[in-house]
């Protein structure tokens, strides 16, 4: 398996990093694809194929940390990329959010 989990949907609380630019002053490291659970099931296969996918926006995957799981919450098709290729780790911006924070219903 790619991922250690796909989900639908972000089970953790809202943040307030909601335009690429607000992920910025996170520094990215590198995370292993195995550890990730994503926020999406569905892949648009254009942003997967096209050379300038990340032209808009940010290079590094946004991933999100909560009560101990690694979310992708953005960034699918370069974890992808990089799968394909045969790598086992992306780079990633991880923000982390308080566990004592009530999740989204």
């Amino acid at each position: 398996m790619i991922f250690k989990g796909v989900g639908e949907g972000k089970p953790y609380p809202s943040h307030s990093l909601d335009d690429p630019k607000d992920w910025a002053h996170l520094a990215p490291r590198m995370i292993r694809l195995e550890e990730l659970i994503t926020t999406k099931s569905n892949l648009d296969l254009r942003a997967l194929l096209s050379s300038d996918s990340t032209f808009y926006g940010d290079i590094f995957c946004h991933v999100v940390e909560w009560k101990g799981e690694l979310y992708l919450e953005d960034g699918l098709h370069r974890a992808l990329r990089a799968a394909l290729g045969g790598r086992p780790v992306v780079h990633g911006r991880v923000l982390v959010l308080d566990p004592e924070q009530p999740a989204i219903t």
